[in-house]
C-alpha cells in the first residue's frame, strides 16, 4: 500500500521540444515570428497543435498507449518552461480539476514555512497520537521527512498552525487550482475532498515557477521544498516529485508531480489517473517515468 493514501471528512485522514503541424510559432504579439523545420517524431496524424497566447499546447494522441498498456485512465502534461511548450495528453482531461491530495504537501510546506507556522522544515510537529493507517505515520516529525512519507497527520497539524484566514489568502496569492479552502472548519482537509481543486494543466504551470524560484514566497523556503522534493539526481539531471492520492473522492484521482532539471532546461510534469485500488496506485510514478523517457525528458534507463 503506498503511503499516500488520503481519508478525507474525518479528523486524521488515511490517508520536445516545439512541434506545430504547421512548422511555424506564434509570438506573443501575434506576429509569425518564423518557421522551424518539422521534426522527427510521430506521424502528423497522431499530433495536433494549438497557440494559446505565447504557449504552444501539443497534443500527443499517440502517448495515450502508455495509459493502455497500464490498464489506467487519465491525463499527462508536460511544460517546458523555457521553449513555453506543454505537451498534453488528453487535454480535456488536462483541463479537468480535482482535489490534489497529498501534491497540495508542496504549496502547504510554503505557507507554513512563509508564515512562521513552522520555524523550517526539521522542526518536529506532532501527528496526534491516534492509530493511522500507515505505521510511518505515528510518530512525530518534521517536513523533511513528513513530506516523502505523505504524513497527513503531520501536514494537517502544519494547517492548523496556519490558521484559515492566512491559509486562505497565500492560497489565492499562490493561484492555486480554484483557489478555494472552505470555511474554518476545513482548514485541515480542504484539499482531500476539497473544495480546493487543481488541474493537470495548473499543477505544471504552478511548479513552474517553483522551479525557478519566482513564487511570491521568500526564495528560501522555495529552495527548501527544492530540498525535500528531490527524488533522484544523476550527473545530468535532478528530478524532483510528490505523489498523491484522494482515496475517497469519486472518481479517485491519483497524482504524480513535479519537475525536471537538465542543465538550464527545466520541465514540469503532472500525471493525474483514476484509481480503483492500491495496485492502481502503485502505477503512477512507473508509468510517468514512462512517458518522461518518451519525451526525452528522463533517460531510457530512469524509466
Amino acid at each position: 500500500m503506498g503511503t499516500d493514501i488520503e481519508r478525507p471528512g474525518r479528523p486524521v485522514e488515511r490517508r520536445s521540444r516545439l512541434v506545430v503541424t504547421a512548422g511555424c510559432a506564434l509570438a506573443l504579439t501575434g506576429v509569425v515570428s518564423g518557421c522551424a523545420e518539422e521534426p522527427e517524431g510521430p506521424r502528423p496524424e497522431q499530433v495536433s497543435g494549438s497557440v494559446r497566447g505565447d504557449v504552444t499546447t501539443v497534443e500527443r494522441a499517440d502517448l495515450e498507449s502508455h495509459f493502455a498498456d497500464a490498464g489506467l485512465e487519465g491525463t499527462f502534461v508536460l511544460y517546458d518552461a523555457d521553449s513555453r511548450v506543454t505537451t498534453v495528453v488528453d487535454p480535456e482531461q488536462a483541463a479537468v480539476r480535482q482535489p490534489p491530495a497529498s501534491t497540495f504537501k508542496i504549496p502547504n510546506t510554503l505557507i507554513g514555512l512563509q508564515t512562521g507556522a513552522v520555524a523550517d522544515v526539521d522542526e518536529v510537529l506532532p501527528y496526534g497520537g491516534e492509530p493511522q493507517p500507515v505505521a510511518e505515520w505515528e510518530q512525530d516529525m518534521g517536513l523533511r521527512d513528513a513530506f516523502p512519507l505523505s504524513n497527513v497527520p503531520v501536514y494537517q497539524e502544519l494547517a492548523r498552525r496556519v490558521g484559515h484566514e492566512p491559509m486562505a489568502a497565500w492560497v489565492d496569492r499562490l493561484d492555486y487550482g480554484n483557489r478555494e479552502v472552505g470555511g474554518p472548519d476545513e482548514v485541515d482537509r480542504f484539499w482531500l475532498e476539497g473544495p480546493l481543486e487543481v488541474s493537470a494543466q495548473e499543477q505544471t504551470e504552478f511548479l513552474s515557477l517553483l522551479a525557478r524560484k519566482e513564487l511570491p514566497v521568500d526564495t528560501a523556503h522555495q529552495e527548501a521544498v527544492h530540498e525535500i522534493a528531490l527524488v533522484e539526481e544523476a550527473e545530468d539531471y535532478r528530478l524532483y516529485a510528490k505523489s498523491g492520492w484522494g482515496a475517497d473522492v469519486d472518481p479517485s484521482p491519483g497524482w504524480w508531480v513535479g519537475w525536471v532539471e537538465s542543465g538550464s532546461d527545466v520541465h514540469t510534469f503532472a500525471l493525474r489517473v483514476e484509481i480503483e485500488g492500491d495496485a492502481d496506485a502503485e502505477l503512477r510514478e512507473p508509468l510517468a517515468r514512462d512517458l518522461l523517457a518518451e519525451l526525452e525528458v528522463l533517460p531510457p534507463e530512469a524509466a
